[in-house]
């Protein structure tokens, strides 16, 4: 299973590292956000489950195994449970700052991804590499290759994406320079 879910697997747990970050310096959109779905929060607690979140996705990426791996597909439920959450309440007007950008609410695109994650993560806890590193080789570096590139998209999908809709592009016009039925170019 692992040649199949290398590469989905390798960008969940590289998301997760990406993911943390932001949290870590700023915890105060995730803060907003757990509370928005009605959920206690504090910056503290939302520090701490960054760098838990950092450390589980850097173990994914350096060391796939059964319990690394088991870990970030609970982490993705995780995920996908709050994103449901939130969408089943209306939604937040913010994002939880996973990607450091505060105007990237949740979708269900965004609770598919997460879940799809979860899958792949839960396929290699299922049927783990054996040695996935040892004797690195082409297709290890493919994999690699690859795993950025769905990286890559995900965080398309899930952070630039949502910013993309009409909404959202006719927020970031200037009322001076928007066009006006009947007005002449």
């Amino acid at each position: 299973m692992w040649n199949l879910a290398a590469g989905p697997f390798l960008a969940a747990a590289g998301l997760l590292v990406l993911a943390g970050v932001p949290k870590v310096r700023d915890p105060l959109p995730l803060v907003r956000s757990l509370r928005a779905a009605g959920m206690p929060a504090g910056r503290a607690l939302v520090r701490v489950l960054a760098v838990v979140e950092i450390g589980v996705g850097s173990w994914g990426v350096v060391a796939p195994g059964r319990l690394s791996a088991a870990l970030v597909a609970t982490a993705y439920l995780v995920f996908t449970a709050f994103v449901v959450r939130v969408l089943s309440r209306g939604g937040v007007l913010g994002s939880c700052g996973c990607f450091g950008k505060p105007d990237t609410p949740a979708t269900r695109t965004h609770a598919a991804l997460t879940g799809v994650a979860a899958l792949a993560a839960l396929a290699v806890a299922l049927d783990p590499p054996t040695g996935a590193w040892s004797g690195v080789d082409a297709a290890a570096l493919t994999t690699v290759g690859l795993a950025g590139v769905i990286g890559f998209l995900a965080w398309q999908v899930m952070a630039v994406l949502p910013t993309t809709s009409p909404a959202a592009v006719r927020s970031t016009v200037p009322p001076t320079s928007r066009v006006r039925p009947g007005d002449t170019a």
